[in-house]
């Protein structure tokens, strides 16, 4: 059983690679393997370490890279989250010299890979993919991509989905209106706007729909934006006339009470103005949980939801996004067909059966090193 070493941002940071990094972390280690985060931190975010972070690797430290390769190399395997905006250096780039300093196996974990990437984005992440020992998509959509577009070798990447919670067995609240949800972070390119149009063009239905907004506003965007993006959704709702039937949960949900809120939704609405998402925790969250989902044409919706358990539309198109939700909320069967499709993608999505994948990848790396030691001393 190897124990591992984790590289990512990480809670109390509250982001998408944080929460992954933290479920992988607690999967693969649950059986007792020897497990340890170093920690990636930024300007503004809480520097004290929680529960299994073994370093902090802040972005104000000169060279950090440098101590933090040096405490994942006294675990067997690294497994490293890769997004260019969290390591320090021009997109991210400290983290090239970090691994190639390690001197145990590496999984790098590509969070994102651009269809249209800078030349300095592409030879650095082409860079990375040829040091680490192995590369995981959590798409083939991102898979494909990356072989298309990069050079890189096809036999260092490897697909494995992105992990969800177990929420079917969660209390359900019922309600007495249809119920719509998104959830995560909060920012421009979100698409919540398009949903509050098209919620505005359900008003017809009896019951009418209510809509929770679930999520705090991005650090980022807080950052450099301020609340501007959530005062104009409230504007947004209040001159559509519908701004009583949006419920703004200004919260980080814990694990309980988010599976709750997807289980309490009629319909998970995702209107992301983005064309670039492969990978959205999300979307896997809620094809998990049986929730039937809506969402605009973004590359892992296209990839799971196409003849699957949801519905795909256009980007920016509010008419579409109604006609969508209307579909699932009164075509008699819809939903219950959705539902099944759903049951052959939940249990591989589950968080055990990915982090076994993970296991079982890291296994084969470590069993191949001393071979290719030996070989190189040959």
């Amino acid at each position: 059983m190897p124990s591992y070493g984790f590289l990512s941002t990480h809670p109390p940071t509250r982001c998408g690679l944080a929460t992954f990094n933290s479920a992988l972390a607690a999967q693969l280690t649950a059986d007792g393997a020897r497990g340890g985060i170093v920690r990636v931190t930024d300007h503004g975010d809480d520097q004290r370490p929680g529960p299994g972070v073994v370093h902090t690797w802040s972005a104000h430290t000169p060279a950090g890279w440098r101590d933090a390769a040096a405490v994942l190399n006294t675990f067997d395997v690294a497994i490293v989250q890769h997004e260019y905006g969290i390591y320090p250096g021009n997109d991210g780039e400290d983290v090239l010299p970090l691994l190639r300093r390690l001197t145990v196996p590496s999984i790098v974990v590509l969070h994102t890979v651009l269809r249209q990437p800078s030349a300095r984005q592409k030879s650095l992440l082409e860079q990375i993919v040829a040091t680490a020992g192995a590369v995981v998509t959590m798409t083939d959509t991102a898979r494909d991509r990356l072989l298309v577009g990069y050079a890189v070798s096809p036999g260092k990447v490897t697909v494995i989905p992105h992990g969800a919670a177990e929420h079917v067995g969660v209390r359900v609240d019922r309600r007495a209106r249809p119920h719509l949800l998104t959830w995560g972070l909060l920012g421009p390119g979100k698409g919540i706007e398009w949903s509050l149009q098209a919620l505005a063009r359900l008003q017809d239905l009896e019951p009418t729909p209510t809509y929770t907004v679930a999520g705090r506003t991005h650090p980022k965007v807080i950052e450099h934006q301020g609340e501007t993006y959530r005062s104009g959704l409230h504007r947004l709702g209040a001159q559509l006339g519908i701004a009583h039937a949006v419920d703004y949960q200004d919260v980080y949900h814990d694990l309980e009470a988010l599976g709750r809120l997807i289980r309490s939704a009629d319909v998970v609405v995702l209107p992301y103005d983005s064309r670039e998402q492969v990978t959205s925790g999300v979307l896997i969250e809620a094809v998990a949980a049986g929730v039937p989902v809506v969402a605009t044409a973004f590359p892992h919706a296209v990839e799971l939801l196409t003849g699957g358990p949801g519905l795909v539309v256009p980007h920016q198109n509010p008419a579409a996004l109604a006609a969508a939700i209307r579909r699932i909320l009164i075509e008699p069967g819809l939903t219950a067909r959705l539902a099944g499709r759903v049951r052959p993608l939940a249990a591989h999505l589950r968080w055990p059966a990915v982090a076994a994948r993970y296991g079982t990848l890291a296994e084969r790396l470590t069993e191949a090193r001393p071979a290719v030691v030996g070989a190189a001393s040959a």
